[in-house]
C-alpha cells in the first residue's frame, strides 16, 4: 500500500468535519421528526397502495456493497463481511451470495479474502470530489457485466454490521426500503421538478429513501440504475441542486429515479437502527454506524463534542481501529455497546487485522 499524503488527510478530515457539522441541526431533532411523522408501533411505515395483501417473496437476495481500495473503506468492508458470514446460515436469513463492487479499477490486497468484482471509477474529475457519485455507476457497470444467480439484491455500504438475520423484506416487484429522515422531496419541491416533471405527478410519489439500503428486485433495478447515474450527475452539475442536496446528493437521485420508473418501496423502519440516536437494537437488522457516539464518564451523549469516551469510524481514515476497543461507560445506550462489542469481535477473527490494510 502507498503511504497516504499528510495534506491529503488533513482535507479528508476537514472534509468529514463540516459533513458531520451539517448534519447537527437534523440530527438533534432526530427522535422528535421520526415520532412525529409516523407510527413507530408499526415496522412498516408505509405500503405501496397497489400491493396485494399477502403478496411476498421468498427468494433469495445477493448482498451488494460499493467500495474503494483505501484503507478507511476496506476495513469497514472486512468488518461488513464478517458479520455477514456469521449471519448468512442463521434461520430467517433469505442472504444468498456476496459482492463487493470495487470500483477503484484495478485489483486490491482484500481479492482473496472478500468476493470482489472490479469496475471502473468515472472520469477522473467528474465526480468532483464526490466519491459517493462512483455508486451509480458501479452498480450500471456490475449489473452489465456479472452473473447473479439471485433474483434480488440488497444495496448495501461498508458501514453497516448485520445485527439480526434479514429475510427478504421486498414483495414482488416492490422493494424495500429505509426511510431516512432528512429526505424530504416535499420540502425541495422548487428543486425536485428539474428531474421530476410535473406530469409525473406530486412530489409525494418520491419514497424518503436513498439507494441503501434497499432490497429489490434484480430486474427492476437493472432500469433504475442507468436512471439513478445520470440524475446523480445531473444533479452534481447544478450548483442550485448540489447546494440543496450536499453530501445526501445521491440519496435524492435515486430516490427520484425510481419514482421516474413507478417504483415504489414499502418503508420498513425495522430494517436499520443508527446509534447513538437509535438507542435500542431490538428486531432490527443492520447496525448502521456513520455517526460519531461520544460520551461522557456519566453515559451521556454529548451532541457534537468529542466525549471522554467515543467510537467514531473517522478517526480511523488511514487504518483500522485496533483489536479490544475499550467498552463504553454504564448508561450508554445498548445499541453503541452492541456495535463495539460486534466490531470487537469482528477484529479479534479477521486474520491479520492490524496489518493488511494499514495506510
Amino acid at each position: 500500500m502507498k503511504r497516504v499524503s499528510p495534506l491529503f488527510l488533513v482535507l479528508l478530515v476537514l472534509g468529514f468535519f463540516f459533513a458531520t457539522y451539517n448534519l447537527l441541526t437534523m440530527i438533534i431533532h432526530y427522535k422528535i421528526s421520526t415520532s412525529e411523522r409516523w407510527d413507530l408501533s408499526n415496522p412498516f411505515i408505509q405500503m405501496p397502495g397497489n400491493l396485494m395483501e399477502g403478496e411476498g417473496s421468498n427468494s433469495k437476495y445477493h448482498v451488494a456493497l460499493t467500495a474503494t481500495d483505501a484503507p478507511y473503506s476496506q476495513w469497514q468492508c472486512r468488518i461488513m463481511y464478517y458479520w455477514y458470514k456469521k449471519v448468512k446460515e442463521m434461520p430467517g436469513s433469505d442472504m444468498g451470495k456476496f459482492t463487493r463492487i470495487l470500483h477503484s479499477g484495478k485489483p486490491d490486497n482484500l481479492m482473496e479474502e472478500i468476493p470482489t468484482f472490479v469496475v471502473d471509477p468515472l472520469p477522473e474529475g467528474l465526480d468532483r470530489g464526490y466519491i459517493v457519485l462512483n455508486r451509480p455507476w458501479a452498480f450500471v457497470q456490475w449489473l452489465e457485466k456479472a452473473m447473479i444467480d439471485e433474483e434480488y439484491i440488497l444495496m448495501a455500504e461498508p458501514d453497516h454490521v448485520f445485527v439480526n438475520p434479514l429475510p427478504n423484506l421486498a414483495r414482488g416487484k416492490h422493494p424495500a426500503g429505509f426511510p431516512f429522515f432528512y429526505i424530504k422531496p416535499s420540502d425541495h419541491e422548487h428543486v425536485i421538478r428539474k428531474y421530476y416533471p410535473e406530469e409525473k405527478g406530486p412530489v409525494t410519489n418520491i419514497d424518503p429513501i436513498g439507494n441503501s439500503p434497499v432490497i429489490i428486485r434484480k430486474s427492476v433495478l437493472e432500469k433504475i440504475a442507468p436512471t439513478w447515474m445520470n440524475i446523480s450527475l445531473r444533479m452534481k452539475d447544478d450548483p442550485v441542486t448540489d447546494k440543496a442536496f450536499g453530501w445526501v446528493l445521491e440519496m435524492y437521485a435515486y430516490a427520484v429515479a425510481s419514482a421516474l420508473h413507478d417504483v415504489h418501496h414499502i418503508l420498513h423502519k425495522d430494517f436499520m437502527l443508527q446509534p447513538p440516536w437509535d438507542t435500542e437494537v431490538g428486531k432490527k437488522f443492520i447496525i448502521h454506524y456513520t455517526y460519531g457516539c461520544d460520551y461522557n464518564l456519566k453515559g451521556e451523549l454529548t451532541y457534537g463534542k468529542i466525549g471522554e469516551w467515543r467510537f467514531d469510524k473517522r478517526s480511523y481514515l488511514s487504518g483500522p481501529p485496533p483489536r479490544n476497543l475499550s467498552l463504553p461507560p454504564p448508561g450508554v445506550p445498548e445499541s453503541v455497546v452492541r456495535l463495539v462489542k460486534m466490531v470487537n469481535e469482528a477484529t479479534e477473527n479477521i486474520p491479520n487485522w492490524d496489518t493488511l490494510n494499514r495506510g
